[in-house]
C-alpha cells in the first residue's frame, strides 16, 4: 500500500497535485456546509463560534502555531530524515511555489479543515472524535509511525486550543501559521539545494 502511494505521488505532476489539493478542500467545505444545516440549524449559530475582535487570535493562535513550527524544526535536525518522509508529497506541492501561493494554500487548507474538524465535529461530538478523524484523514501519514503520532498529537493540541479559547479564528490562524511556515521552509530548502547543485556543477 505504501509503495502504491509513493508511485502515485511520483506519477502526478505539480499541477495535478494542486488540482487534487484544491478539490479536496472544496469537498471539505461542501461537507461542512451540509453538516452546518444539520448540526447548527441556522447560520447565525454557526457564526457565533467566530470572534473577530479577540486578541487571542494573534497571541495564542500565532504563538501556538510558531511553537509547533519551532518544535518541528528542532526535531527535523535531531531525528533521522526518514522520520519526516511523507513520500515527497509536501515537497512536490511547495518547493516551486511562490511565497504568496504558499500563503494562499495555507489559508485555504486552514480555513476548510478547521471549519469541518473543529467547527463542526468538535463543537458537536467532542475533542477526541474531531482529533482522531483529523489524524485519520491525513491517511498518507498512516505509513510512517512518527508522522502519524506527530499529526495525532498536533490534532489534539489544536483541539485543546479551541476548547480553551472557544474561538475558531484562533485555530484557523494557528493552522495557517503552521502550514505557511513549514511550506516556506520546504521552498527555502529546495532553493538552497538548487544553488549548491549549480555551484558544484560550475
Amino acid at each position: 500500500m505504501k509503495k502504491r502511494q509513493l508511485d502515485l505521488i511520483k506519477q502526478l505532476s505539480e499541477k495535478e497535485l494542486l488540482f487534487h489539493l484544491y478539490a479536496t478542500q472544496i469537498l471539505l467545505l461542501a461537507v461542512s456546509f451540509f453538516l452546518c444545516m444539520i448540526l447548527f440549524g441556522n447560520f447565525s449559530a454557526f457564526f457565533s463560534i467566530f470572534v473577530w475582535d479577540d486578541p487571542q487570535i494573534l497571541y495564542i493562535g500565532g504563538g501556538a502555531g510558531l511553537a509547533v513550527v519551532i518544535i518541528d524544526i528542532v526535531l527535523m535536525r535531531l531525528l533521522p530524515s526518514d522520520y519526516y518522509d511523507d513520500g515527497g508529497l509536501n515537497k512536490k506541492v511547495f518547493q516551486n511555489r511562490a511565497t504568496i501561493h504558499i500563503a494562499f494554500i495555507a489559508v485555504i487548507v486552514a480555513f476548510s479543515e478547521e471549519i469541518l474538524f473543529r467547527g463542526m465535529i468538535q463543537t458537536h461530538f467532542g475533542l477526541v472524535a474531531a482529533s482522531l478523524i483529523f489524524a485519520g484523514v491525513h491517511f498518507r501519514y498512516l505509513f510512517n509511525w512518527f508522522l502519524f503520532v506527530n499529526i495525532t498529537v498536533l490534532s489534539f493540541f489544536i483541539g485543546l486550543i479551541y476548547e480553551w479559547t472557544e474561538n475558531l479564528l484562533v485555530t484557523i490562524f494557528m493552522h495557517f501559521i503552521i502550514d505557511f511556515l513549514l511550506g516556506l521552509l520546504i521552498k527555502i530548502k529546495s532553493e538552497k539545494k538548487q544553488v549548491i547543485g549549480r555551484d558544484v556543477n560550475e
